[in-house]
């Protein structure tokens, strides 16, 4: 079930970790994609510049930046299905450079919105996170907890979900929010927790540098999440609907070092940094989903557990580790 044979899709944020594999997936079910990726001085498609020439005569590729509306109007003319990915996602570097984040992630989503809104017909889905949600109040966590950003970063997604329920109840819009719990896999940058753990452990590392240990996640292998997105496209789901994916399953970040070290083989402590953690207050202690949703109304359920959706990105990993820098690893 994905009811998107033959549609003109668009994927925002082409080149970045998820929207690559989206793309792919796309172009592997033989539909014509556009992608935008986020433009830079090399020309660089980022992970789409290593695409096979059977792929790349199926795909449109631009250069632009979402926060310019006549790029997104432009982008969407005759498409069908918007998958509107881009957006700022280091919360770290959001408590530095807020603006930039409600540039990019709020304003950015509010100029998808009006494009989908002035092309008509079109089919848009926004991606969400689960840090909207903060620190919950209980767990597992179903789609109508309330939100409580807890960074820069949570609060302009907030503001982009929001919009998106303002323009299908006021405008009709069919717009659509997709909210990944994390997503782990092969192309995540190596600011993110799992690479962090994996390249210092395949780098020889007997010492592994972290932050704290005690939040927990739940973790969804980057495919899995890509099938989300196919599926809610293609669901007969009204506009303004929000389905939430996750495993169901969360394990603190001390478990994932230890699942991290079993599946590379590879026995390391743990050394904390303190300035690697967030800002006391605002911590998210726990992320953990309720799948119900996403198993009701998408048919959609996790195929990878954690053990081999690690063992898999260990194996991308492996050859692309620099080993004279363990926080590191190259493309």
């Amino acid at each position: 079930m994905t009811g998107l044979a033959g549609k003109r899709v668009l994927v925002t944020g082409g080149g970045g970790f998820i929207g690559s594999h989206l793309v792919e997936r796309r172009l592997d079910e033989a539909a014509e994609v556009r992608a935008i990726c986020g433009y830079n001085s090399e020309g660089s498609y980022g992970w789409l510049d290593h695409l096979t020439a059977r792929q790349l005569a199926g795909l449109d590729l631009q250069l632009g930046d979402i926060r310019d509306a006549r790029t997104v109007r432009d982008a969407v003319r005759d498409v069908e299905i918007v998958f509107h990915l881009a957006a700022l996602i280091a919360i770290p570097y959001s408590y530095r450079a807020a603006e930039s984040f409600v540039e990019t992630n709020t304003a950015g989503t509010l100029n998808v919105l009006e494009a989908v809104r002035d092309a008509g017909g079109v089919r848009m889905i926004n991606t969400s996170t689960s840090e909207v949600y903060g620190t919950p109040e209980s767990v597992p966590i179903a789609e109508d907890h309330p939100v409580r950003a807890q960074s820069p970063y949570a609060a302009t997604k907030v503001a982009a979900d929001q919009l998106c329920q303002a323009y299908a109840r006021s405008f009709g819009v069919d717009v659509l929010t997709l909210r990944p719990f994390n997503t782990y896999g092969p192309r995540q940058s190596a600011r993110a927790v799992v690479p962090t753990i994996l390249a210092q452990l395949l780098s020889g590392a007997k010492q592994v540098r972290l932050g704290s240990l005690e939040p927990r996640r739940d973790l969804t292998y980057v495919s899995d999440t890509v099938d989300g997105f196919v599926r809610i496209a293609g669901s007969s789901l009204p506009p303004g609907a929000l389905v939430q994916l996750g495993t169901g399953r969360a394990v603190s970040i001390g478990e994932l070092f230890a699942l991290c070290c079993q599946v590379t083989g590879v026995e390391a402590e743990v050394i904390t940094e303190s300035e690697r953690t967030r800002p006391e207050a605002s911590e998210v202690q726990v992320l953990q989903s309720n799948p119900s949703r996403a198993s009701t109304h998408l048919g959609w359920r996790a195929s990878w557990s954690l053990e081999a959706g690690l063992a898999e990105t260990a194996a991308w990993l492996a050859p692309r580790v620099d080993a004279e820098h363990a926080k590191r690893y190259h493309w």
